[in-house]
């Protein structure tokens, strides 16, 4: 289903719940409201739609991929940059690392392990700040 983005600060600001087996609707909702804010989106987190848990979906060039409680088991290469947020207007100065690691659950909550660089890493990591909270 298509959710309405969120913009409420106070919301976005709270650290998102772990999510469970029976969360797996929440990753369809982010690939429906991704897909129609394809234009000036590349990635969601569950909060961005209302929804408090730890549920995210990067696009890593042809596919999307929907992670449900991803942890970064490794980064390096940091950089500064600056990042919009389809939920807050403007844009704002962070560091990100060129490249990770990432330890996820994916829709058919199988563990997953994956290794990202350069923009969909970039994506990633902004997604996951959105799961503890931080508004970038």
């Amino acid at each position: 289903m298509v959710r309405t983005i969120v913009k409420d600060i106070f919301f976005l600001g709270q650290k998102s719940e772990p999510a469970t087996k029976s969360d797996i609707s929440v990753g369809k909702d982010l690939q429906d409201t991704l897909e129609v804010n394809r234009a000036g989106c590349v990635g969601m987190a569950a909060n961005m739609i209302g929804i408090k848990k730890r549920v995210i979906i990067v696009n890593i060039g042809l596919v999307d991929i929907v992670m449900f409680n991803p942890v970064m088991l490794r980064k390096d290469t940091p950089y500064e940059t600056e990042e919009g947020c389809l939920s807050l207007t403007g844009v704002r100065k962070t560091t990100r690392y060129e490249n990770i690691e990432v330890e996820y659950y994916d829709m058919d909550w199988k563990k997953q392990k994956m290794k990202l660089s350069g923009w969909p890493a970039q994506i990633c990591q902004h997604e996951m700040d959105h799961l503890e909270g931080i508004l970038i």
